[in-house]
């Protein structure tokens, strides 16, 4: 009698081949991120938003058309923060500037009368300039300045506006109703000389590009140069709504304008902007 033979076992299926480009599984389950590294992680975001938002760019939105056509109402723009030396968080302290700032550039600065508000507009004078205005057109120290970007919206010649500075005996009775500032109306006559308007050390004379609808200042003075922000770069979006809209207070109007950005995005949006550099 043959011995029995043993019998064969069945071999085990071999494993399927991983896919092209993927790793071999090795059976263990992915490890999961723990809450320390998440929140390490999100610090790390935050601090990085933190240190460009200060130092480097920050966006904001242009609410009105002081400055149309260079900048118009609902451009939204990122700003370059460090070539006047942004301000340290918390202190008095700015980062040295890469350069001053110069006469016909466009800057963000805190308005002087709320720095809590920010404005976009044009240099006109700086520290020891001599600015008039005469019939509209522009003078710093005696001669007329060339300016292709300035749009005038009326023929008719107003006192304050389009002839700079009043004659000193005058400035009491031009009325808060233009928009001249009490507190410039109580400052400007110590600054007027024979022939024109002396910007003083350290300051900024700003002006609209749209004059006829721009309150600068000649309607409430002088912005230290330390209130400069930084430079316009370009508009990353453009939103055509009025300026109501964008200077809305109320919570309801804010919640409503919002909901008609949603619904309106597409139509409304100035896509030809995106990417314009100033």
């Amino acid at each position: 009698m043959d011995p029995l033979e043993p019998k064969p076992e069945a071999a085990a299926p071999a494993p399927e081949p991983s896919p092209p480009g993927e790793p071999a599984s090795s059976g263990k389950r992915p490890r999961r991120e723990t809450v320390w590294e998440t929140v390490r992680s999100l610090a790390v975001v935050l601090i990085a938003v933190f240190f460009i938002r200060t130092f480097v760019a920050e966006a904001t939105v242009i609410p009105t058309g002081s400055m149309e056509k260079t900048i118009l109402i609902g451009d939204h723009v990122f700003l370059n923060k460090l070539l006047y030396g942004p301000r340290l968080p918390f202190t008095s302290l700015r980062v040295p500037p890469l350069r001053t700032v110069r006469r016909q550039e466009i800057v963000a600065f805190r308005y002087p009368r709320n720095p809590s508000v920010m404005f976009v507009k044009r240099v006109i004078g700086v520290g020891g300039d001599l600015i008039r205005i005469k019939n509209k057109r522009v003078f710093v120290n005696g001669q007329p300045l060339a300016e292709p970007y300035v749009q005038y919206q009326f023929a008719s010649l107003f006192p304050l506006r389009d002839n700079f500075p009043p004659p000193v005996d005058q400035i009491a009775t031009l009325p808060a109703a233009w928009g001249l500032d009490p507190g410039w109306a109580r400052e400007m006559a110590q600054f007027i000389e024979r022939d024109g308007l002396r910007v003083p050390p350290g300051y900024l004379f700003m002006m609209g590009d749209n004059r006829d609808n721009s309150l600068d200042s000649r309607f409430w003075g002088f912005v230290p140069q330390e209130y400069v922000v930084g430079e316009p770069l370009f508009v990353y979006w453009s939103y055509d709504a009025p300026s109501k809209d964008w200077t809305a207070e109320d919570v309801a109007d804010r919640v409503k304008f919002n909901l008609s950005i949603a619904w309106n995005f597409l139509r409304r949006t100035r896509w030809s902007r995106t990417g314009k550099i100033f």
